[in-house]
């Protein structure tokens, strides 16, 4: 039964998470390790009930996949931030592949054999937290410790009840719960890496609570009307118990299937699909209003002594004659300042934007932004370079809201390249069956930025500055997302990055 329940929970998990539209590396990753854990225990499970050497293949293939796809899951989580690399998804693979040779050997029939199979995946698993250990003791206090922290703890916890089955070895009338503990530590991790910004535990522990509570109430329904109207024989508590929980956790990825399936068999009657599921959008309405709401009331609490803090310590300054205590007052001014930004940011992320299109040349704002980096003055060895094609279609767009775009990311880039180099902004206009569009492209020679780096680059509150806010990429994807354009990006470590811009046709 246990065997069940984990190939039900993997593969109902893995489902979920491909189906999802915006799915990262570490979804993506994550679904195939659940899709070999589905292999390697719906095999075992069948081949229990129908014995047959395909259900033993899939089972074993679902065994060697498992060490490469850990490694590569665990470097995706880390955000390539431990000794984990390719090198080691590559060598795991190159061995997986070893031992599916040595199945069709003599090798296979030795008593050892399996041992060291077991063996093989347990120090795959060893190698993984040590990793993750790793990365727990070098990273600093943030979000993203505190969260393999927790997953740190719930590994802990599903190896010590593990540790039960030993009764169950033993003969005991003790029943194997290892595998019940491993589904609930994968359901754990599926909700640690859907929501990446989950500030407390007792947040998760909600969630956990909502979804038992609403299991056992479904049990409970079921037994209710079995004693009051059933004939038919008992059944197991145990037995209902998993089939509401394998409902209740369906759900999400049924819903997507049938919205897909509604949408291609009626294409034109997709508005009233989305409407019966139009409360998800409804509640991220109010997510953002509320947003907007707290970020106005922060501002104001934080800025009110920000200002009275700031004020003290530029009296101070004036007042004091000791270097080293004005140092320390130009620390605190600094600081205020900074802060003072990051609270104007968080404002601007926030509230929503009031777009004012008109036509521009959209080479004519470029040049200002240009003017203006240049007037504020360029490091030592950096210079900006325009190729503006003079051949271009007028643009409807908020003229003030894409130079802010283009001045951000002009100023990134320059901040990329600290030992100097070439910053290009260039022009181009594209044909398109709706229309003539506009294209913008803004490239740094600098250090350039890794493929994690680059899977997160537009997420709210991400960025590889020391003292970043990590706003500025993700308030320009909405402005240009505003304006009826797109925006992606490339980059190539040590090479540079290139940003490019597409603003699209008026449409209607």
């Amino acid at each position: 039964m246990e065997l069940f329940i984990l190939a039900a929970v993997s593969l109902t998990i893995a489902v979920s998470l491909l189906l999802k539209k915006d799915k990262d590396a570490v979804q993506v990753s994550f679904a195939l390790v659940c899709l070999a854990l589905f292999l390697q225990k719906g095999g075992t499970f069948v081949n229990g009930l129908f014995e047959h050497p395909l259900w033993r293949l899939l089972s074993n293939a679902g065994f060697l996949l498992l060490p490469p796809l850990l490694i590569e899951f665990s470097r995706s989580m880390l955000r390539g931030k431990s000794f984990l690399s390719r090198k080691e998804v590559a060598a795991a693979s190159v061995a997986s592949l070893m031992w599916a040779a040595a199945w069709s050997t003599p090798l296979a029939r030795e008593a050892w054999f399996e041992q060291a199979l077991v063996a093989y995946l347990w120090l795959t698993i060893l190698y993984c937290l040590g990793a993750l250990f790793l990365f727990i003791r070098r990273r600093a206090p943030g979000v993203d410790r505190t969260r393999m922290v927790y997953v740190t703890m719930a590994c802990a916890i599903t190896a010590a009840v593990s540790l039960l089955d030993i009764f169950h070895h033993l003969g005991f009338r003790f029943p194997p719960i290892s595998n019940l503990a491993l589904a609930g530590l994968l359901y754990f991790v599926l909700i640690i890496i859907m929501h990446p910004r989950l500030p407390e535990l007792y947040e998760i522990m909600v969630r956990g609570l909502v979804l038992s509570v609403v299991t056992l109430f479904a049990t409970g329904t079921f037994f209710f009307i079995l004693g009051l109207f059933g004939t038919i024989e008992p059944v197991y508590f145990t037995h209902v118990l998993t089939a509401s929980f394998l409902i209740v956790i369906s759900y999400d990825p049924f819903r997507e299937i049938m919205k897909k399936v509604f949408n291609y068999f009626f294409p034109e009657a997709q508005d009233i699909f989305s409407s019966v599921y139009g409360f998800d959008q409804e509640l991220e309405r109010e997510k953002s209003q509320l947003l907007e709401e707290m970020a106005t009331a922060l501002a104001h609490e934080i800025r009110n002594p920000l200002g009275s803090i700031k004020g003290a310590g530029q009296y101070l300054r004036s007042e004091t004659d000791n270097p080293e205590n004005r140092k320390l007052l130009d620390v605190i001014v600094e600081e205020a300042d900074r802060l003072n930004n990051v609270v104007t940011q968080f404002m601007n992320y926030a509230k929503p934007y009031a777009v004012n299109p008109r036509l521009y040349d959209i080479n004519g704002i470029i040049e200002k932004a240009v003017e203006v980096i240049r007037v504020s003055g360029l490091p030592e060895g950096t210079a900006v370079e325009t190729e503006l094609n003079p051949d271009l279609p007028r643009v409807h767009v908020d003229g003030e809201q894409m130079k802010q775009v283009i001045l951000n990311i002009a100023l990134n880039g320059i901040e990329a390249m600290p030992g100097g180099g070439t910053l290009t902004i260039r022009t181009t206009r594209i044909e398109s069956e709706e229309g003539e569009a506009v294209g913008i492209s803004i490239r740094d020679t600098g250090k350039g930025m890794s493929k994690e780096d680059l899977q997160n680059i537009f997420k709210p509150f991400f960025t590889t500055k020391e003292r970043g806010v990590g706003l500025g990429l993700s308030i320009c994807r909405r402005i240009v997302k505003n304006n009826n354009g797109s925006i992606r990006v490339k980059s190539i470590p040590g090479q540079g990055s290139i940003f490019y811009i597409r603003l699209n046709p008026p449409q209607g």
